[in-house]
């Protein structure tokens, strides 16, 4: 890891009450870096993506993207910032055209509207859907849905992309090329930051993992690694992944 990450959680806890969330997390992902976290459910993961992406601050601790500190600034400020992000439910508008529904991420950028139409034109082709950009967003397949998400997100030209499950329910041949994607926005030079459950299509394809449980960091390292770390078998990949 270089001494300035990209992104950079410092100390994070969030509690709802009683309840502990997430618990001294510090995280850190480099420009141009795929990050997988992982754990079991209810291990605070989509809590520590809400901290990250400014949907909810953080009880204690700081976050920091690109060398400032971003810990109170809303979910628009920082995607302004460069952080996107898709969502585990889909969240399209399903009664606006496809192309529509990645204009309204390309207008973070810009207040024309022909020139985030050309935005979203360029986006939808990368992310294969090209061919259903007039088509209302209700009319797509779920994994369809997926890639809107992805390229809604894109538009806003992040730095930082943070993907929430976005293999959830895809068959092989649509996760591997989900992962071609995912690959391809790195080759951008976007860093990645990506929630997934199949180990499968998760150890392959990031560069680190980070594993959460009861809300604290586990294990962090290399994807080799970290599979075979007892106490991560033990929490959350089960006997059928040691050795």
């Amino acid at each position: 890891m270089s001494a300035s990450p990209l992104l950079d959680v410092r100390n994070v806890w969030q509690r709802f009450g009683g309840l502990v969330a997430n618990s001294d997390v510090n995280l850190q992902v480099a420009a141009g870096e795929i990050v997988g976290l992982i754990g079991p459910n209810g291990a605070g993961k989509s809590t520590l993506f809400n901290v990250i992406a400014g949907l909810r601050p953080p009880t204690e601790g700081s976050v920091w993207f690109d060398g400032q500190d971003v810990t109170r600034l809303s979910a628009p400020e920082r995607c302004a910032r460069g952080i996107g992000r898709t969502f585990q439910v889909v969240k399209s508008f399903d009664s606006m055209t496809v192309a529509d529904n990645v204009i309204v991420g390309a207008l973070v950028r810009t207040s024309s509207t022909k020139e985030a139409r050309k935005k979203a034109e360029e986006v939808l082709e990368f992310a294969g859907l090209g061919h259903r950009a007039e088509v209302f967003a209700n009319e797509l397949t779920p994994p369809e849905k997926r890639r809107l998400e992805v390229a809604r997100a894109l538009a806003t030209e992040p730095k930082l992309l943070l993907l929430d499950e976005v293999m959830t329910g895809l068959t092989p041949s649509e996760a591997r090329a989900g992962v071609e994607l995912v690959r391809a926005v790195r080759a951008k030079g976007v860093a990645v930051l990506m929630v997934e459950h199949v180990m499968e299509i998760v150890m392959p394809l990031v560069d680190r993992a980070v594993v959460l449980n009861l809300g604290a960091v586990l294990a962090e390292g290399k994807p080799a690694d970290v599979v075979r770390d007892e106490r991560v078998i033990s929490a959350y990949l089960g006997d059928r992944h040691r050795a």
